[in-house]
């Protein structure tokens, strides 16, 4: 979506509501993505804040178990029509042509927040590196190999 701002950039207390839904182009991402917000100019200063809500499938880190999550993202930037200076990059958001790409900005939030890993659960065992036998349906009867560099101690240890 992209919004025209002119209207907002140029009076006080303009407002621009945001409450739609659009496709961010990921098959993990298994629902559209639902925004909800709104763009607000108070006191001459434009900011965005809003919420990107949405289900997406993963799976567990050390198990490989399918997992479906919920996610809600807050998003807020502020709003400028012309960046002085380089540094603040970070901190707003140019918007060139009175024009904004919200998906984009959104969609990039939404990936800067999704962490990169996940578990089934806080205590999960995982998998074993022998067998591959799930450690939190059922241990095995895998011997685990001693590391050579450690061999020694484990003669001295009676093991």
């Amino acid at each position: 979506m992209f919004a025209e701002l002119e209207a907002v950039f140029n009076n006080d207390g303009a407002v621009l509501a945001l409450d739609y839904e659009y496709d961010i182009g990921d098959a993990s991402v298994v629902t559209p993505v639902h925004v909800e917000g709104e763009i607000i100019n108070r006191t001459g200063i434009v900011s965005m804040k809003a919420k990107a809500k949405f289900d997406y499938s993963t799976q567990c880190a050390l198990c490989c178990k399918p997992l479906l999550r919920h996610a809600t993202i807050p998003v807020h930037h502020v709003l400028l029509t012309e960046l002085q200076d380089e540094d603040f990059d970070d901190l707003y958001v140019q918007v060139e042509n009175m024009r904004l790409n919200v998906d984009e900005l959104i969609s990039e939030d939404i990936w800067l927040a999704i962490p990169s890993r996940f578990l089934c659960k806080e205590d999960c065992k995982g998998l074993c590196m022998q067998c591959g036998q799930d450690l939190n349906e059922a241990s095995c009867s895998c011997v685990k190999a001693v590391d050579p560099r450690l061999a020694a101690l484990s003669q001295l240890l009676g093991e």
